[in-house]
């Protein structure tokens, strides 16, 4: 029912279903990412100490990534650079506290009698040892960055009093510096969950039908393949995968359209596995038209053209390099071969979201520049991004490609995740 590229025929390695089912190694990463992340996160950030308040159900956004996610009663999490030794400690509930010991995931846990304060007990300690300046969860431009609460502040700064009050800062920098940086053992677990989110959308080509399949359908076989493999969504529901055959509809929810032999099929999918990592990639398929064995003229230049401008991103990553400045490489090409200006942009980080903290590969078009997209790129980054090329419909509509790939970011430059997309899918009509 299809042609594909020898390239494009992505390996599926025989570790693929059942690797995801295996128990999280989220806990020893967890505990080597606080060892040996964090650190240099608090000093890039030039923060003495920071502190996280965690509490049953309504919890920060980062409590599992600091080990209290099973807060009951109130706890405080600080993390520290002391005399050139980082600390880590807890102050938790009695009860609680014996459980936290248990995981071993702290240097320190002190127990909180059930009556008494965590927040005050903490406060205490920054107050004696008389920290410069401490960073609390709250952000305007990172949601990830802004967990605490507003009766929680108050709990904190009445505890502090108002001199310490004044040493507060925003987490947001050491959250950055922590959360855009991945470790080998991450990288290597989304590469494997990339070969699967590639390889499903090559199946779910497989089983379309011109003039019978519609976008849903194959949205639905995704799914199925998600239920069987045990993996969820990388984003909304609702929205992955957002499978369009028609004109651009950005992110979306896939419709009841028919699929019909000329159409271009833009696949944009992403899984999560252990409940942790997530994938980014989209595929692209042509469905031919009766007697056609290949696409036509000028599909093929827009593949080419879109393939030209992620080989142009793909080569300005490099460490050290903005994100607008990868985003202004590929609208060179873009501008050189004709497309249709787009809004959006090149590419973002990803591993724990789909869009996840570090630098924004975009900007370069934009009348107001995001902050993100002028931060530079670093050693163990994570992104997925975009080769486009957009054209005009027969109904003024506007169609783009968007390859979209997953790399990492060595100290020589971008490494792709997996084999991209060379070729465009071929769907035969009959």
């Amino acid at each position: 029912m299809k042609l594909i590229s020898v390239l494009f025929v992505l390996w599926l390695p025989f570790f693929a279903f059942a690797q995801f089912s295996d128990p999280s190694p989220w806990p020893e990463i967890r505990k080597q990412r606080i060892a040996t992340l964090l650190p240099s996160a608090l000093a890039k950030a030039e923060v003495d100490a920071w502190l996280v308040i965690c509490r049953e159900n309504n919890n920060d956004p980062l409590a599992d990534h600091v080990g209290c996610e099973n807060a009951g009663q109130t706890a405080v999490f600080l993390f520290y650079n002391h005399k050139n030794q980082f600390h880590s400690m807890a102050f938790s509930p009695a009860g609680e506290s014996t459980a936290l010991k248990d995981v071993n995931l702290l240097d320190e846990v002190v127990s909180v009698e059930r009556n008494g304060s965590a927040i005050q007990t903490a406060a205490n300690f920054i107050i004696e040892k008389n920290f410069a300046n401490i960073a609390i969860n709250m952000s305007t431009k990172n949601a990830q960055a802004d967990g605490i609460s507003f009766t929680q502040y108050q709990q904190l700064t009445k505890a502090l009093g108002a001199k310490f009050t004044q040493r507060l800062t925003s987490a947001e920098e050491v959250i950055y510096q922590w959360l855009s940086i991945k470790l080998p053992a991450e990288i290597d677990i989304m590469r494997k969950a990339a070969v699967l989110t590639a390889q499903w959308q090559v199946e779910a080509y497989q089983q379309v039908i011109p003039g019978v399949t519609t976008d849903a359908d194959v949205a639905r076989f995704l799914k199925m393949k998600m239920r069987e493999a045990g993996v969820t969504d990388g984003w909304a529901a609702a929205q992955n995968p957002n499978i369009n055959s028609g004109s651009d509809r950005g992110h979306s929810h896939p419709t009841d359209k028919i699929i019909q032999p000329g159409d271009v099929i833009q696949t944009d999918f992403g899984i999560r596995v252990y409940d942790r990592w997530v994938t980014d990639i989209q595929r692209f398929a042509y469905v031919l038209k009766d007697g056609e064995s290949a696409a036509p003229a000028d599909i093929q230049r827009y593949w080419k053209n879109a393939k030209q401008g992620q080989n142009a991103a793909f080569t300005a990553m490099k460490p050290g390099v903005r994100g607008i400045d990868v985003d202004t490489a590929q609208r060179k090409v873009m501008e050189a071969t004709g497309s249709i200006p787009l809004m959006w942009s090149t590419g973002h980080p990803v591993g724990y979201v789909a869009h996840d903290t570090g630098p924004n590969l975009g900007g370069s078009r934009a009348v107001s520049v995001r902050p993100a997209s002028l931060r530079t790129l670093a050693e163990g980054m994570t992104f997925a991004f975009d080769g486009f090329y957009s054209w005009s419909l027969d109904d003024g509509q506007p169609k783009t490609i968007s390859v979209e790939e997953m790399v990492q970011i060595t100290k020589d430059g971008a490494e792709y995740l997996i084999p991209v997309q060379q070729e465009l899918i071929l769907i035969k009509s009959n």
